[in-house]
């Protein structure tokens, strides 16, 4: 079957990638890289990886369908007892590797016999698989700011919100050529470098966003409906928590941190040195946090006033947020706007995964930036190609119950990131030298941080991989 040939290519091309990785990159002279030109820069870029569709699209869905409060109490448990931790032991990786993700690995252990550098390889083969249906969604969000200056696609009738979705959805032809914009756009930027390319679109983009979803916050609270719907998202009904949300909470931690992918050592390994790496990193979280509840409070009232689903799904952003401009002044504007940005947060996150696999191929094979940059996409192309014909072409191949766009969302959310994590935790706690750590999180003993370094290393010893244990377990059917 075509999806199963796909997927199967996918792990054969970066399963070959990684075991050429391991056979040579030991004892590799290491290369003169690029960086962030500014710490701000620095700062901007990777809160642009983590923030992205997982806030505006991925948040507000999965918190509907998993009980609204009482999904984000496990949320922010998930965020800041494992989120916060393994991103922050991610970026100290990076900066002390100075390398891409498997490179990075092998550097740091205690020796080059122990496997350590499949943290790494995991990483990346996550961010592959991400971006073979992330593509897709943002697709979906780039026809939208089309689709807004060509066609009137503003109704507060949900049935004609949704079937203008499922018209795109289910066009082939459409859901190929959406996403290979999306992969052209990137790799575009990627080609410019790490600060010309990645450090400048993204200082540009994010606070855009910012600016305009609360403006549309502003609206949403003027609605019949936003007392009900502030109360869905922020009064917490615990009798809806489970195992299972608290797995769906973990794995939704990881994806908008963008952690457990590679992407957080990746753009570690281009910090400056001076850069202090747990102040900055918690500003990355607040804001990648407050960015959630902006969209959540966006869309959320307008769910309980218009009579839509608050579980839709994934296509809660794309029949809800048409009705919350269909109410203001000048909607077709707001709307081409707000996707316009939204897009724009997509392709922040997008960059950061590609990049990994770039970074990867630039140092390993010794390619130019340019030529690792296309023979990525390339390679992403033709697997997402399996996610975008989801519900068209491939719709009734559905191996393990699940379309592969679900499919690739399911394994890299809940398997690969968390397992990811757990051993960037175990490595960053136990195996890598305290001092080791010490030093990146004080930056030589430059800053103050040593008390945040003693709750660092314990949360991160016992705290954390207990936690993803537990969760990974019961996904597992243990318990």
């Amino acid at each position: 079957m075509p999806g199963s040939f796909f997927t199967g290519t996918t792990f054969l091309l970066t399963g070959g990638l990684f075991i050429m990785a391991n056979e040579s990159v030991h004892n590799q002279a290491p290369a003169k890289r690029s960086g962030f030109a500014t710490a701000l820069g620095a700062l901007i870029a990777t809160l642009g990886s983590a923030i992205g569709l997982g806030n505006i699209w991925k948040f507000p869905y999965l918190t509907g369908e998993n009980g609204g409060a009482a999904f984000l109490v496990l949320y922010l448990l998930a965020t800041f007892l494992v989120g916060l931790p393994v991103m922050i032991s991610e970026i100290l990786l990076g900066r002390a590797g100075r390398a891409n993700v498997i490179t990075t690995m092998r550097k740091l252990s205690p020796s080059p016999r122990q496997p350590w550098w499949l943290i790494g390889a995991a990483g990346a083969l996550s961010a592959f698989l991400i971006m073979a249906f992330y593509t897709e969604v943002a697709g979906w969000v780039f026809a939208y700011v089309v689709r807004s200056l060509t066609s009137n696609i503003l109704s507060t009738d949900p049935q004609v919100t949704l079937q203008t979705f499922n018209a795109l959805v289910s066009d082939p032809f459409q859901s190929l050529l959406w996403q290979w914009v999306v992969l052209i756009l990137v790799g575009g930027i990627i080609t410019f470098g790490v600060a010309k390319g990645i450090e400048a679109t993204t200082k540009r983009l994010i606070p855009l966003l910012f600016i305009l979803l609360l403006i549309v916050d502003v609206r949403a609270l003027t609605l019949p409906g936003a007392g009900a719907g502030l109360a869905f998202l922020f009064k917490p009904d615990f009798s809806k928590i489970s195992t299972t949300a608290a797995l769906i909470a973990l794995g939704l931690a990881f994806f908008k941190l963008s952690i457990g992918m590679g992407a957080m050592i990746t753009y570690g390994s281009y910090w400056k040195d001076d850069q202090n790496i747990p102040s900055t990193t918690l500003r990355v979280v607040l804001s990648d946090l407050a960015v959630s509840l902006l969209a959540g409070i966006a869309i959320f009232p307008v769910v309980f006033t218009y009579g839509f689903e608050p579980a839709a799904g994934t296509k809660l952003l794309f029949i809800t947020l048409p009705a919350v401009f269909a109410q203001m002044p000048l909607g077709n504007v707001f709307i081409f706007l707000f996707f316009l940005l939204t897009s724009f947060a997509a392709t922040g996150a997008m960059v950061s995964l590609v990049e990994v696999l770039v970074a990867f191929a630039n140092e390993q094979f010794h390619l130019s930036r340019k030529a690792a940059t296309w023979i990525t996409v390339g390679l992403l192309a033709l697997v997402g190609s399996t996610a975008a014909l989801s519900n068209s072409t491939l719709a009734g191949f559905t191996p393990f119950g699940k379309t592969l766009f679900d499919l690739y969302d399911f394994v890299t959310s809940n398997v690969l990131l968390p397992v990811g994590g757990l051993f960037i935790a175990i490595f960053v706690g136990w195996v890598l030298k305290p001092e080791q750590v010490i030093a990146q999180l004080t930056n030589g003993g430059t800053l103050s941080n040593h008390g945040v370094v003693r709750v660092f290393l314990f949360v991160v010893r016992y705290i954390s991989p207990l936690l993803v244990l537990v969760v990974l377990l019961d996904s597992l059917g243990v318990f």
